[in-house]
């Protein structure tokens, strides 16, 4: 855990109680510990979940086009682009690749031949879905480990940082979406 450095104008004496004490640490000082903490736990846990990923063949970046495609749905190649912030160029070349390991199908679309969709194709799904469901495993083992007490403060901090989010992208990125089903077609 971080240190947090207090605002000097609005030093308490060390004799002061503790929640006396806390409540002095500058907002700024706390978010930046907060963003610390959170990142430092976030990467361990990817770097744990690292090892299955390579024995499925996949990389966190062809992980990522599934989890665009599994939120977005069914995407144009400029689209799936602008998306990930890269080229036209780069996202093609990913695709490219992701459909050698059969991770991706290409549809066009009946009405305008011109038009092709990028979608998870079955084995990109569920190597996705696998994935996720270790991932959520792992985090309900850390989770185990806490107290009822304690989970329900994770609770109440999480609700309160669900409507944070929110507020700063919309609901639309959060709160009640759903994930597009998988369109890909059924092994």
């Amino acid at each position: 855990m971080r240190t947090i450095t207090p605002d000097p104008a609005r030093q308490v004496p060390a004799s002061a109680p503790a929640t006396r004490r806390r409540t002095t640490v500058s907002t700024d000082a706390l978010i930046e510990t907060i963003v610390g903490d959170l990142h430092e736990m976030i990467g361990s846990l990817r770097c744990a979940g690292t090892g299955r990923m390579v024995k499925a063949g996949i990389s966190m970046t062809h992980l990522h086009i599934l989890w665009v495609l599994e939120h977005h749905g069914d995407l144009t190649m400029s689209r799936l682009a602008d998306l990930l912030d890269v080229s036209l160029s780069n996202a093609t070349g990913l695709i490219d690749r992701m459909a050698e390991r059969g991770l991706i199908d290409r549809i066009r679309v009946e009405n305008d031949r011109r038009v092709v969709l990028v979608r998870a194709s079955a084995d990109g799904a569920r190597i996705r879905d696998e994935i996720e469901a270790l991932k959520q495993d792992r985090l309900r083992s850390v989770l185990a480990r806490l107290s009822p007490a304690k989970l329900e403060r994770v609770l109440g901090a999480i609700a309160d940082l669900r409507g944070a989010v929110i507020d700063e992208i919309g609901p639309d990125h959060l709160g009640d979406h759903v994930h597009h089903a998988s369109t890909a077609p059924q092994a």
